[in-house]
Formats: structure tokens, sequence, C-alpha cells
């Protein structure tokens, strides 16, 4: 398994994402690439780290042991979480048919982790090698259930009024009928508004909100206990089920898997 390589102190030199080829280089927790968009696919893997994709669809998140996927034409940025070792990887347009046609998140096979840093970490060793390993890429991603972190975001004005709210300070406590008087609708005109706009319901949304601040959090070395504190849980427990609900793992391995992957 190729070595994940030590943080630059410098700033990284991997070219914007809209460029093209395939790349690799350590991120500082908080780098972004502003909104950008590209003719063929793309695929973002934090070997270490973690990368939130932005759409207008929403926002996906992609810990260490998940893919983000943005097919071609999609306006997207990207920002990075913890000290991240990111690779990006285009996927042809000729080759994007077989993958969805919206942006995602997928689990990493260790065949496919392998496969998506030897397409990162080294030149073409042979013609058509580079293409060979896409194949195997798109072969596992295609077998791969989607497992989208995936916070849609709404168009409703009132609604937005409300996440706005919510994004600025995610441990907020305050119920949907507060929020509902200073967005000016009833309670039961936002919930309405969830299901229709959101495909899920308040709790729903802002759990899956605070759980992508956690995993920022989480990223950057701070303490589950400080954690669940800060993104609104009365207590560690609580978020520990919630995290684990989203993520597929509890906080604390997640935070151990991605020391050991920096290591």
């Amino acid at each position: 398994m190729p070595k994940t390589r030590q943080a630059p102190a410098a700033a990284p030199s991997l070219p914007p994402p809209s460029s093209g080829p395939n790349g690799a280089a350590w991120f500082p927790h908080g780098f972004q690439f502003d909104a950008h968009s590209h003719s063929d696919g793309q695929l973002v893997y934090a070997a270490a780290g973690a990368v939130a994709t932005r759409t207008e669809r929403g926002v996906w998140v992609a810990p260490a042991h998940r893919v983000t996927w943005t097919p071609p034409g999609f306006e997207h940025a990207h920002r990075f979480y913890g000290s991240t070792d990111a690779r990006l990887v285009t996927v042809p347009a000729d080759l994007c048919g077989e993958l969805v046609a919206h942006p995602s998140v997928f689990a990493v096979s260790p065949l496919l982790r392998e496969a998506l840093l030897a397409l990162t970490d080294r030149a073409e060793p042979r013609p058509g090698a580079v293409r060979r390993l896409l194949a195997v890429v798109i072969d596992e991603l295609a077998e791969t259930p989607e497992q989208s972190l995936h916070l849609p975001e709404p168009r409703d004005d009132r609604l937005r009024a409300v996440t706005v709210l919510l994004h600025a300070d995610p441990g907020l406590g305050t119920t949907l009928a507060e929020l509902g008087r200073v967005a000016g609708a009833s309670e039961r005109t936002l919930s309405r508004l969830c299901h229709t706009e959101l495909g899920m319901s308040f709790h729903r949304w802002r759990t899956t909100l605070r759980v992508h601040h956690a995993l920022a959090l989480l990223s950057d070395g701070r303490s589950v206990t400080d954690t669940a504190m800060e993104c609104g849980w009365s207590n560690p427990s609580s978020f520990i089920d919630a995290f684990t609900e989203l993520v597929g793992q509890t906080p604390g391995r997640y935070q151990a898997e991605s020391r050991g992957h920096r290591r």
C-alpha cells in the first residue's frame, strides 16, 4: 500500500480541480476550492481527513472511508477538514454514463482505495494503465450502494431563512416553532416544506447538519465530548448514536482511523 505522505508546511501545489489531470496534495484544515465545473466527471477521495462538496442541490461530506462523485456539468465547490490527503481523479465523459447522474458519496472498499491511490501516486507506468485502473474504479462504484451524507438545501425563502440560521450555529437548540417566528411561517408550514423540499423531517435535516459539523471538528482533533456539546447534543451518548447511524462507525473509531491514515 502506498504510504500516506506527511503534510507540507507550504501551500498545496495541486492544480484547481477544473484543470483536469489526476493529482494528490495535502490541504490544511479549512482549505477550499471555489465554485467551478468541468466537462468530465470527478472523484475526490480524502485518504486522510474529510472533504465536503457543495452544489446547488446541497452538501455532500466524505470522511476518509468514502469518496465523492461529481458528474460532468455540475457547478461545485470543495472544502477540506483536518489535514487532508486529497486525491482527485478525473473520469472521462465517455465513461461517466456507467455511474449515477447526480453528485453522491460512495463507500471505499480496500480495492477501490488502492486503485485511487495508484491513479494519484504515480505517473502512468504503461500506455493504457490509467484507463484500465479507471475501469476497476468504475466497476467498484457500480457495485457499491450510495452512502450519501447529503444535506439538501431548500429553495423556499422561509425555509432557507431557517437553514441559514442553523448553518451559522449547528448547535442552536431553538425549536422549529421558534424558528418559524423568525422566518414568518408556522411550524406546520415549515414541517411540510422540509418534507417536500428536503425529502426528510426537520429533525433529520438538523441531525445531518450537526453530523457534518461534527466530522469537521473531529477531523481537526476536537474530542468526542467537546464535539457533542458544540454540535448541540445534551450528552455524548446521544451524539455517538446519531453519528454512528449516519457515518457507519463511532466518532471515536472515525477519529482513530483518521489519525492512523495520517501516520
